[in-house]
């Protein structure tokens, strides 16, 4: 059982709770508030549900009446008042199960639900103190606890760098372990908050090292802080960090705004798609340091694409794609050829030109700024992971978005700005640019054909799937160039289809 005391001296510090409790609960979260008539209870839960709305002004009234309101808004949010309830059965016939396996539950005068009340549910109790208000919170779920003292802690940290906060909301979350949320204060200032405690490494899986080691993924915040200075440095509109307490993994960086490089539709904008790839052009013409400054005295050592970490991702499609297309394991015979065609790559790669790649430079991390002038328009994020590799990896990421659908005739335009904006800089190979884009394509395309069904089969996400016919359409085409013909004919053996454009 975890126990947390918070006094609430007035209203606004009841709203600022509302915020916090907002980017705590998740999807199957019940909160079960008690207090006398006047208490807070209601109060407490509308400001919940508007943060989550993102709407100051929504209309929460009370379900004294109705018993139940609900609001489908980033999950869906069912607010229960059972103080008219007659009998706790009547539960079934106001959907409790079905609230709690799809959202949130609020549940005011909960002891009425009896033994329908989950045994897991976080036990708020308000109580006037003075002229405000006590709350005693006590859950034995102890992943609410965990988050609930982080998002405490984070409010803690906005209140030292910057006072009084006006608003928090929930921006987004990229994975298990980081997530932002955009902040406004009194002063008008807009600004994001980037909360990255320190990864969990996992279990060693290969020669002693865990998965994030042999990808070389950024394990804290560091890396993030090392390479947005080196960016801004080189003129990139990457977001300027504020604050930073860089042990418990937060930083209050500049908010570069919500537009990105898609229109309505979710289609590439040919023209911000051409001011991404000119970014990499010049951005490219900079030899890359072996380390970067974090802080004075203190270096980010940059990890390099090695053999090992290619031929690691490489491997996801022998251990899940293939399985899963032909309903058998990939016999070692196959696999060691398979292996040994992707050392003969890796060796085309040791002449190519090598840079700071950015890793994941496609249309999620990529924002636009109409105020800014030229390639400073396209704002850059997310780039912790940054690698020492092929120059071609980043404008691979771009022309041949996994989530979006680059058609041929604009992915063929970036190259060739690409290129001809190279060229333009002094002495430029095209013909090993293009070997290095072919074999950093097909090894990505190897890798996200079977990360999908790896998504499916392992941690059951299958709206991951629907990608697949756009990356086996990367992979086709990456295996059009002559430097591939091996590894395209072991693909076809193997049974893997050639692709064409999707439709979307």
């Amino acid at each position: 059982m975890t126990s947390i005391s918070l006094f609430l001296p007035d209203e606004a510090a009841t709203r600022r709770l509302g915020e916090d409790l907002a980017l705590t609960v998740k999807p199957g979260d019940c909160l079960a508030l008690t207090g006398d008539l006047g208490a807070g209870k209601s109060a407490l839960s509308r400001a919940l549900i508007r943060a989550v709305a993102d709407d100051d002004e929504l209309e929460a009234p009370s379900p004294t009446f109705t018993l139940v309101q609900s609001y489908e808004l980033r999950f869906p949010i069912h607010h229960f008042d059972l103080y008219r309830l007659g009998d706790e059965s009547e539960l079934d016939e106001l959907g409790l199960d079905e609230a709690l396996s799809e959202g949130v539950a609020l549940i005011e005068w909960p002891d009425r639900a009896g033994a329908r009340l989950p045994k897991d549910a976080i036990r708020i109790a308000i109580t006037h103190e003075g002229d405000g208000r006590r709350l005693a919170i006590e859950t034995t779920n102890g992943r609410f606890a965990t988050r609930l003292k982080r998002v405490l802690a984070i409010r803690r940290f906005l209140e030292d760098q910057r006072g009084e906060v006006a608003r928090r909301r929930f921006l987004t979350g990229d994975s298990s372990f980081r997530a932002y949320e955009r902040v406004a204060t009194p002063a008008g200032e807009q600004l994001v908050l980037m909360d990255a405690p320190r990864r969990s490494n996992g279990p060693p899986i290969r020669d002693g090292k865990p998965y994030s080691q042999l990808v070389h993924l950024a394990e804290d915040v560091k890396p993030f802080v090392a390479v947005a200075r080196y960016l801004r440095s080189l003129g990139v509109s990457a977001p300027e960090i504020y604050a930073a307490d860089m042990d418990a993994g937060l930083l209050l960086i500049e908010d570069l705004g919500s537009e990105g490089v898609l229109d309505d539709d979710g289609r590439p904008i040919p023209e911000r798609y051409v001011e991404a790839v000119k970014l990499l052009a010049d951005y490219h013409r900079h030899p890359t340091p072996e380390r970067l400054e974090i802080q004075p005295g203190e270096w980010h050592q940059l990890p390099e694409f090695s053999r090992e970490t290619l031929k690691f991702e490489a491997e996801v499609l022998i251990d899940w794609h293939i399985p899963w297309r032909r309903g058998t394991v990939v016999d070692e015979t196959e696999k060691a050829d398979y292996l040994a065609i992707w050392d003969h790559l890796i060796d085309e790669l040791a002449t190519v030109e090598k840079r700071l790649a950015l890793r994941d430079y496609h249309s999620p991390n990529l924002l636009w700024l109409p105020e800014r002038e030229g390639f400073q328009r396209i704002g850059v994020i997310d780039f912790q992971d940054a690698i020492i590799g092929p120059s071609a990896y980043d404008v691979v990421s771009l022309s041949q978005d996994a989530r979006v659908t680059v058609k041929r005739p604009l992915m063929e335009r970036l190259i060739e700005t690409y290129m001809d904006d190279r060229a333009a800089q002094g002495d430029f190979d095209r013909d090993s640019f293009l070997k290095a884009f072919a074999i950093m394509s097909a090894q990505r395309a190897c890798r996200l054909n079977g990360l999908w069904v790896r998504l499916l089969k392992r941690d059951g996400m299958p709206h991951y799937m629907r990608h697949m016919p756009r990356t086996l359409w990367h992979l086709s085409m990456a295996l059009e160039h002559p430097v591939c013909a091996p590894l395209r004919d072991w693909i076809r053996k193997a049974g893997i289809p050639a692709a064409e454009s999707p439709e979307d």
